[in-house]
């Protein structure tokens, strides 16, 4: 037989690569040796091993589990160098409070990655990656939303501790009342015990941190007790909401807050839900349940570690251990040299598994992640926001007005606190003989009615028990009031005049305003200040009055300055002055007619004189200073005179007069009305500055009220001065109820002024006695609402009844017969019939007054003028006679022989030459008898008459 010679080159070729592709496969293992440090039974082992079933993939993680004692240090060491010594390359399991720090000292020293789904611990140790998310910012963004600052927070020393040290280095810098206490140190009774000691304090915001079994015991434990607890509101932080056996703790109507890891309505959470319930497991005899949040978070581990060996196994990164894998417990410690590329392959892991995004960072900590919040509603759990890393907590809680609503408003009778205050809630006067609802009255009272009607529920009124409306005390942080009665559970609705401010709208839930008013200023009436005797110049300030007086005495001096300079206010004598200062004819035909017979005549040179003067024209002006005056005054009082100006000059003095007077007069009759019939009442106080500017009015507010909350914020400088005042006053300026303000008002005569609202204040203006007011604006702008718990399900159905009753007009209707229609001191005041009365007497008596004056001064000076003018006349008639007497005497020297002629032309020069007022002749007539009997008389006369002409 021949052989068949073959190439050496083609037959040793595969020969020498089958040792280099040996090398090369077997560079990275095909079998993956995860070891398992698990409690006995429990459902994070028997998840493991479900979830390893789940990964067939290359490589094949291979279990090396021990069911240890977690809480022991020698147990979990023993299992941990165990496992170490038969090469495991991770592992994953479960630690306690008192082995979590020996964990991490081998896993550091070690360099052996252990990933965890137990509670996360603060450390930097980056071969343990945990699961399980924190909850410290999660837990802060909810009690920020809710608003606490008193509560009480239940932890256990395994998952609490951590949360526990953010909430109290929070509380430090926010000033919260954190209560803690730790349930590993409690016994069942001394829990029993300390809930009653919760609901005796009024603590009712708790906390519980503890372990899923831990929690499930608590809830069960606080059922148990059958406390009502509608008033109590729990924040469950465990990241399994819907894991909880709460169907008992339900009944009770607690408000419950928790959050959720997992999404059970995820199709790929429902798939793997559905694989879990039908994996057959020997070891397992009881019926299983879907997969708690700690088993999720195990079977994401396993699928970590699987992805994670999967990408080594793609880059050819060589984790194979050589030789011995060493003693754990070798001093130094021998660290392995692929537990670094393990624990980057690890960290770099992303994945979405059944917690949601799975992610860590540089510290093994579990980042990038998302919560739902829930909230244990009366059909059972719902989603009412989520919480991520980038935009903290978001609520989605969005209202559905379905039946699931309002179901259960019709089955029971709600509690509504209210408040007597009228006329918002009053008693009747007869309600000794009513019950329930029946015994109150006002306008509250109606709009509870109606509220109740619109939306379908029974309810029973109950009076507030301290008489407050709300305001949290500044030591004990403590609500009271009707506030208080809804935080704490006591009532589900508030109907009163309860101001909608924002520390109140942090705690409890407020409708849209049913009424809008403000802060305002209630003083007593102050006395109507009676008319005075000289009423009738209230129209016109004094300063007006001087001023017209001035003007009335300048204008006249002006007028007569004009009438002086200006030529066209002279005028000369006519031809009838002439004609009366001539001689008569028969004194002309008695004249001689001879120039010899002239020239010897004995008065001829008088009576040329005279003559002569007669001959040269007079000149008079009619505006003396006098005549200025009255034509000044008669144009004031709208009379005119009998004289007026002739120049230009003159006509422009009167006619800016007549201007002046026109408005003056007008605008004084304009007001006078006004004056006479309204008679005023003067106010000391008209605004909030008037207020802070003085000090003997005392002012202040409701005790414990929104009114008193407002001054305290406020950073306006006025109302700072204010609160000022009213902190520092002795004695206090604040009451106990409006009764007592207002009360304090009417008796302190005007050294009040109490600030509450316009509402209120508007109403008690309408009660009599009537003798209070208000005065100013109103200080700031806010509503009356209807107060409800938070997130209670009447928040809605109540705030739709009362947007409904307000498009309806009910609301104008019912303040509109609580304020006016049943007033009792009519529309603008107790005596606005007397501010339309007729005029008395008192309100005029100072013109009658003037008028009396002015007969009695016009009598007066009448009096006066007849008693000067008869003196002047007396003494002109004694000159006369005595010059009479001195002409008889000189006639009887000289004879009588031209004594007709004389005595005839000396009678006519006597009349001729006597002077009269204003250039004027005065004629006086004397006893022609005496003459006829006496012809010595005429020429004396004529003598005397013609000396008093010169």
């Amino acid at each position: 037989m021949r052989l068949q010679s073959f190439p050496v080159s083609s037959f040793l070729l595969p020969l020498l690569l089958l040792p280099l592709g040996l090398c090369s496969g077997t560079s990275f293992p095909s079998n993956i040796n995860i070891g398992g440090l698990f409690p006995t039974g429990s459902h994070e082992y028997e998840v493991f091993r479900f979830a390893l079933a789940q990964h067939q993939d290359v490589p094949k993680l291979v279990p090396q589990v021990d069911m240890v004692d977690t809480g022991s240090s020698f147990a979990m060491t023993y299992a941990f160098c165990s496992q170490f010594s038969k090469g495991v390359y991770a592992i994953m399991g479960m630690y306690d409070r008192r082995t979590v720090n020996m964990l991490m000292s081998f896993c550091g020293s070690l360099h052996v990655c252990f990933v965890t789904p137990s509670f996360p611990i603060q450390t930097n140790n980056q071969f343990v990656l945990q699961l399980r998310p924190q909850l410290q910012e999660p837990l802060m963004a909810l009690l920020d939303h809710f608003s606490w600052v008193r509560f009480v927070y239940m932890y256990s020393s395994d998952s609490g501790l951590s949360v526990l040290q953010r909430i109290l280095d929070t509380a430090a810098e926010r000033t919260w009342q954190v209560t803690s206490v730790n349930l590993d140190t409690l016994t069942e009774t001394a829990f029993i015990k300390l809930l009653a000691d919760l609901d005796h304090k009024k603590d009712f915001q708790i906390i519980i941190n503890c372990e899923l079994e831990r929690l499930n015991s608590i809830l069960n434990l606080i059922a148990a007790q059958k406390r009502h607890l509608k008033s109590y509101h729990y924040i469950l932080a465990n990241l399994g909401f819907l894991d909880l056996n709460i169907t008992e703790f339900q009944k009770l109507g607690p408000n419950v807050t928790g959050f959720q890891l997992v999404n059970q309505s995820d199709p790929a959470v429902v798939k793997i839900n559905q694989d879990w319930m039908e994996f057959d497991n020997k070891d397992v005899k009881l019926a299983r349940r879907r997969l708690k949040y700690t088993g999720a978070l195990t079977y994401d581990g396993v699928s970590v570690m699987a992805m994670a060996f999967q990408n080594l196994r793609r880059q050819r990164i060589d984790i194979s251990r050589r030789g011995n894998a060493g003693e754990c417990l070798a001093n130094p410690p021998a660290p392995w040299g692929q537990g670094i590329d393990i624990q980057r392959a690890l960290q770099q892991v992303r994945l979405e598994g059944l917690t949601g995004r799975v992610q860590f960072d540089e510290r093994g900590h579990r980042t990038n992640y998302t919560l739902t919040v829930m909230e244990l509603s009366h059909v059972g759990p719902r989603q009412i926001g989520y919480w991520n890393e980038k935009r903290g907590y978001v609520s989605t809680a969005v209202y559905n007005p379905g039946v699931e609503e309002f179901y259960g408003l019709q089955n029971r009778t709600y509690i509504v606190t209210t408040i007597l205050e009228a006329p918002y809630m009053m008693l009747k006067s007869n309600h000794e003989q009513f019950e329930g609802n029946d015994k109150y009255e006002g306008y509250c009272a109606e709009l509870a009615s109606e509220i109740a009607k619109h939306v379908g529920f029974v309810y029973r009124l109950e009076l507030v028990g301290d008489g407050k409306y709300g305001a949290r005390d500044a030591h004990t942080k403590m609500w009271n009031g009707m506030v208080g009665e809804l935080v704490y559970g006591k009532a589900d609705v508030a109907v009163a005049p309860l101001t909608i401010t924002l520390v109140r709208e942090q705690v409890i839930d407020f409708t849209k305003p049913f009424m809008s008013l403000g802060i305002s200023i209630m003083i007593k009436k102050p006395t109507k200040s009676k008319p005075g005797v000289f009423s009738f110049l209230d129209p016109l300030a004094y300063e007006i009055w001087m001023c017209i007086v001035f003007a009335y005495i300048g204008v006249s001096v002006v007028l007569f300055l004009v009438s002086r300079f200006s030529p066209y206010e002279w005028q000369s004598e006519d031809s009838d002055d002439e004609d009366e200062t001539l001689p008569s004819s028969a004194s002309r035909r008695a004249l001689p007619t001879s120039s010899s017979e002239l020239t010897h005549s004995p008065g001829y040179s008088q009576n040329q004189n005279q003559q002569k003067d007669k001959e040269t024209p007079e000149h008079t002006n009619d505006f003396g200073i006098f005549n200025s005056l009255w034509f000044s005054l008669g144009a004031f009082m709208q009379q005119g005179c009998d004289i007026s100006p002739r120049s230009l000059s003159g006509r422009i003095v009167g006619g800016v007069w007549w201007f002046f007077t026109l408005i003056i007069i007008s605008s004084y009759t304009a007001n006078l009305a006004a004056f006479l019939t309204v008679e005023r009442m003067v106010s000391p106080i008209e605004s909030a500055d008037d207020l802070a500017k003085q000090t003997e009015i005392a002012y202040g507010t409701l005790d414990g009220g929104s009114t008193k909350e407002f001054f305290s914020r406020s950073k306006i400088a006025v109302f700072e001065k204010m609160w000022s005042y009213m902190r520092s006053a002795d004695p206090s300026v604040f009451v106990k109820s409006t009764n007592e303000g207002v009360n304090r008002v009417r008796k302190s005569k005007g050294k009040y002024a109490y600030l509450l609202e316009s509402s209120m204040n508007e109403y008690i203006e309408q009660r009599k006695p009537c003798d209070t007011m208000k005065v100013g604006g109103n200080l700031d702008s806010k509503g009356y609402g209807v107060a409800t718990p938070k997130r209670s399900p009447l928040r809605n159905p109540v705030n739709l009844a009362v947007l409904k009753l307000n498009e309806q007009g009910l609301l104008d209707k019912l303040k509109n017969r609580w304020w006016y229609d049943k007033g009792e001191c009519g529309i603008g005041g107790g005596d606005s019939k007397d501010k339309t009365s007729a005029l008395s007497l008192s309100n005029v008596a100072g013109v009658f007054y003037i008028l009396i004056g002015g007969l009695g001064l016009a009598m007066l000076v009448a009096l006066v003028e007849f008693c000067y003018k008869s003196r002047i006349e007396s003494r002109r008639m004694k000159e006369l006679i005595d010059a009479a007497m001195m002409s008889t005497s000189l006639g009887g020297m000289m004879g009588g022989g031209g004594g007709t002629a004389a005595g005839g032309f000396g009678g006519g020069g006597g009349a001729s030459g006597l002077g009269g007022e204003n250039g004027r002749v005065v004629a006086h007539d004397f006893p022609k008898v005496g003459a006829q009997s006496l012809p010595c008389m005429s020429k004396a006369a004529g003598l005397g008459l013609s000396s008093t002409g010169m």
